[in-house]
C-alpha cells in the first residue's frame, strides 16, 4: 500500500497545484489539448495500434496520414478522443455499469456495433494471455460488486483504491473488446473526482511496468505494483502542470544535466523514479527551471 510519507508528498503537490491554478484555467485548458493526442496515442498502442504519436496528431486533426491506415485504427483514435472529450463536459460522472456502457459504445461504436455499448453476452469468453477471465454469466454483479466496493472502502487511500479497481477491471475484463483503453480512461475519471488531473500509462514501458502487474494481481491478488505505478504517473502529471504554472522555463532534463555539470544518465533514473520534478511531453523528459 502507498506509505505516509508518499501520500503526505502527493498531498503537497495537490495543495500547491490547487493554490497556483486559479485564474490561469485557460493554460490548463492548453495543456490538456495538448496532452489529448499522448493519451489516445498511448492508450491504443498498448493494445497493438500502430498508429504514431504524429499520425494520432494529424488524425484528431483531420489532417492527412502520409501512409494508408486502417480504417479501424483512425475509428480507434478519434473514437477515444470523443470519450475523453464527452468526459471532460461530464464533472459529475458516475461510475455505474450504465454510464461505463456508454463510454464503450462512444468507443466501439462504428467500429464493431455488434458489441458496442454492452457487457459479454452468453457465449462470449475472452483470455489475456493465461488468464481466462469470468463467465459471461457473472460480469454485471462482479462489477456491480467491484463498484460497490469502489465506492464504499473509505479506509483504503484513493489512489490504491483506484489501483485495486483497475487491476480487477481488468481481471473482470467486462466487455469483447476495448477493456483497457475502457479501464485506462476510469483511471483518470477517477483521479478527476479527487480534484487531481490526468495521468497516461506509457506503451513504451507496458511489457515491464503495466502488464507484468495483472499478473500478479491474478496470481495473489496484489495490487501494490499498480497503486506505485500510478503513484509516478500523477506525480509526473503534477510537476508538468506545477512548471507551466509557475511559468518556469521548460528544458530537456539531458540538456539541464549537461548545463549543471550532472551525469545524464543519473538525471533521467530520477526522473523516471519521480525524485526530482520531470516530466516527459512527446516522449522526452523535461524539467522546470528558474
Amino acid at each position: 500500500m502507498i506509505g505516509e510519507s508518499t501520500q503526505e508528498e502527493i498531498k503537497l503537490l495537490k495543495k500547491e497545484f490547487e493554490q497556483l491554478r486559479d485564474g490561469k484555467e485557460s493554460l490548463l485548458k492548453i495543456i490538456a489539448e495538448a496532452e489529448l493526442p499522448e493519451l489516445v496515442y498511448n492508450s491504443n498502442a498498448i493494445e497493438n495500434s500502430t498508429l504514431t504519436l504524429k499520425e494520432t496528431e494529424k488524425i484528431l486533426l483531420e489532417q492527412e496520414v502520409m501512409r494508408d491506415v486502417s480504417a479501424r485504427e483512425l475509428f480507434e483514435a478519434k473514437n477515444l478522443a470523443r470519450v475523453l472529450e464527452y468526459l471532460e463536459t461530464r464533472p459529475d460522472f458516475e461510475l455505474t455499469v450504465e454510464n461505463i456502457n456508454l463510454l464503450h459504445q462512444i468507443l466501439i461504436g462504428g467500429i464493431d456495433d455488434r458489441i458496442a455499448g454492452r457487457l459479454r453476452k452468453t457465449g462470449e469468453y475472452v483470455r489475456v494471455g493465461a488468464h481466462i477471465a469470468p463467465a459471461p454469466e457473472h460480469i454485471e454483479a462482479l462489477l456491480e460488486g467491484l463498484i460497490d466496493d469502489y465506492n464504499s472502502s473509505h479506509d483504503r487511500y484513493f489512489l490504491d483504491n483506484v489501483a485495486h479497481f483497475h487491476t480487477e477491471f481488468e481481471r473482470i475484463h467486462p466487455f469483447c473488446d476495448g477493456n483497457g483503453r475502457i479501464g485506462r480512461v476510469l483511471i483518470n475519471q477517477q483521479l478527476a473526482n479527487f480534484g487531481y488531473p490526468p495521468v497516461i500509462i506509457r506503451n513504451k514501458g507496458k511489457d515491464k511496468d503495466y502488464y507484468p502487474v495483472f499478473k500478479e494481481f491474478v496470481d495473489d491478488g496484489d495490487f501494490e505494483p499498480m497503486s506505485e505505478l500510478l503513484v509516478d504517473a500523477l506525480k509526473e502529471s503534477l510537476h508538468k502542470r506545477l512548471a507551466y504554472l509557475k511559468s518556469l522555463q521548460i528544458v530537456d532534463v539531458a540538456d539541464h544535466a549537461r548545463q549543471t555539470d550532472q551525469a545524464v544518465n543519473s538525471l533521467l533514473n530520477k526522473a523516471k523514479r519521480q525524485t526530482i520534478s520531470a516530466f516527459r511531453e512527446r516522449g522526452t523528459w523535461k524539467i522546470g527551471v528558474e
